[in-house]
């Protein structure tokens, strides 16, 4: 079993910056891709951020040019840098990561799913 920690968050002015970090951790495992995602009230979970295990990296057009994503491989590690913060930004942000675990036997690995808490950030105007 894998679980996702997640650090960072709170609350800021806007314009302001903020860092989230989401560690992985458990017993033999890799992870494919690591991000972020949030979710406003009352609207969807999209796609803030990821980074893949080859540092390939997507954004949300919403936060291109404001939000930095890194990942640190031997550490299964990943940080969001937020930037010039705006109000529109005020979510839950949910770290989620594509691992694959391993297992004697055949075909002796699994990929699937892992979903963090979630931790709040709140942009106030």
């Amino acid at each position: 079993q894998v679980q996702l920690v997640e650090s960072g968050g709170g609350l800021v002015q806007a314009g302001g910056s903020l860092r989230l970090s989401c560690a992985a951790s458990g017993s033999t495992f890799s992870v494919n891709s690591i991000g972020w995602y949030r979710q406003a009230p009352g609207k969807q979970r999209d796609l803030v951020a990821v980074i893949s295990r080859g540092g390939i990296t997507n954004y949300a057009d919403s936060v291109k040019g404001r939000f930095t994503i890194s990942g640190d491989n031997a550490k299964s590690t990943v940080t969001l840098q937020m930037g010039s913060l705006k109000p529109e930004d005020s979510a839950v942000y949910y770290c989620n990561a594509d691992i694959r675990t391993y297992y004697p036997g055949s075909p002796g690995f699994a990929d699937r799913q892992y979903w963090g808490q979630g931790t709040q950030v709140t942009v106030s105007s």
